[in-house]
């Protein structure tokens, strides 16, 4: 098939996937979720084109009064009031978007390396720091090293890992890793305002881990940014591959423009994300699309840190040859030729996928819940010279 042929396709294609988010064949050769830069904008805008956020977001569905949690939901650690309560009216509607605000900061999704040696000392200030999550939208965030997700850690396994924490916020936070087999009690202490503490654990199992702050509403916690990615890899380590990637699926519940998150909206029974986004922001891998070599091997772990929903990880035109999720593995070359086409991750689960791109073009990589790609869930591997 030529390229006009291969382009006409994909527009039809496109046209119907991309039904419901404004946006016509005509509009959009490529992938039109240009609309998805505000929680339900109504406008496509073509590849290489600015988009400009509408001015008001849509209201999102009131959420039931929530009562504050109290410290009998996390044994052990005494943290009933070191979070500001839950709001005792219904969940606001999503800010208008700010013409103004920063533009967002290019997460790199290229996973580290891994740490060399055996004993790793890692360094994990916790801040807090206003952070543009979408164009137009900022929130005040609570971090681990400063950015949403925190840093990835890449061990092997057997290793041991000394995390060392230093609040430096006004209240009171913890850390869970599970990676880590430890008792709640011994080390997802609370570190209050101005404290330290060094969390050490041995990792035991290979895997794609989760952490994240335990302080209640640990709900909260994680719906302000305080989650990260642990790699595990088995001993002698993985193959080498020609790219790797590193995504962490997430939502966002807007309160007010520079304020931290709705948590009322975030615990509604039935949650409405204003965004669900891989590695923070909105549509950044969209905006800016992610190199990949045509016909080699590309490894993405994949995590769903939630808080709420789940994902479908999916890559358009590829199919996963190899796929670890939870300790289970589907292998390249198996005796029955079976494959993959998404990996479903709950919250709190990851995956290693890997996949060869047959030619070149993009690939776009979604959730394959296509109402959370028009918000936000969505970006586009470049193999070769694609366009």
């Amino acid at each position: 098939m030529g390229r006009s042929q291969r382009l006409l396709a994909a527009t039809a294609v496109l046209a119907i996937l991309s039904a419901g988010c404004g946006a016509t064949a005509k509009d959009a050769p490529m992938w039109s979720f240009a609309a998805a830069n505000t929680p339900n904008a109504a406008q496509a805008v073509a590849p290489g084109v600015e988009s400009v956020a509408p001015s008001v977001a849509p209201a999102a569905p009131a959420a039931p009064a929530a009562a504050s949690p109290v410290a009998s939901e996390m044994p052990g650690m005494a943290i009933a009031s070191s979070s500001p309560a839950a709001p005792a009216a219904a969940a606001a509607a999503a800010p208008s978007a700010n013409p103004n605000a920063p533009a967002y900061e290019l997460r790199d999704p290229k996973a580290p390396p891994v740490m060399p040696g055996t004993v790793h000392d890692v360094d994990f200030p916790i801040i807090e720091k206003d952070m543009t999550v979408a164009n137009g939208f900022v929130v005040h965030v609570w971090t681990f090293g400063g950015t949403v997700p925190g840093p990835v850690i890449r061990v092997h396994l057997g290793d041991t890992v000394r995390v060392h924490l230093t609040n430096q916020t006004a209240m009171s936070h913890s850390i869970d890793f599970h990676a880590s087999q430890t008792a709640m009690d011994h080390q997802m202490v609370e570190i209050p305002a101005g404290g330290t503490f060094t969390y050490t654990f041995k990792a035991d199992y290979a895997g794609v881990w989760m952490y994240h702050c335990g302080t209640a509403p640990a709900l909260l916690h994680i719906a302000n940014g305080m989650f990260g990615m642990v790699i595990v890899e088995p001993k002698g380590g993985l193959p080498k591959v020609d790219n790797e990637f590193a995504f962490v699926q997430s939502e966002w519940y807007l309160g007010a423009q520079g304020q931290a998150v709705d948590y009322g909206k975030a615990n509604s029974t039935a949650p409405a994300p204003d965004f669900v986004v891989f590695n923070g922001i909105a549509n950044q891998y969209k905006d800016n699309p992610v190199a990949i070599k045509t016909g080699g091997r590309t490894r993405v772990f994949v995590l769903d840190a939630g808080p709420n929903e789940d994902s479908s990880y999916h890559v358009v035109g590829t199919i996963f040859d190899t796929v670890t999720k939870e300790g289970i593995q589907l292998l390249k070359g198996n005796t029955g030729g079976w494959g993959a086409q998404a990996v479903d991750l709950a919250p709190a689960q990851g995956a290693i996928i890997e996949f060869s791109p047959a030619e070149d073009g993009m690939y776009p990589f979604v959730t394959h819940a296509f109402n959370f790609v028009t918000h936000g869930a969505i970006g586009i591997f470049k193999a070769g010279g694609g366009q």
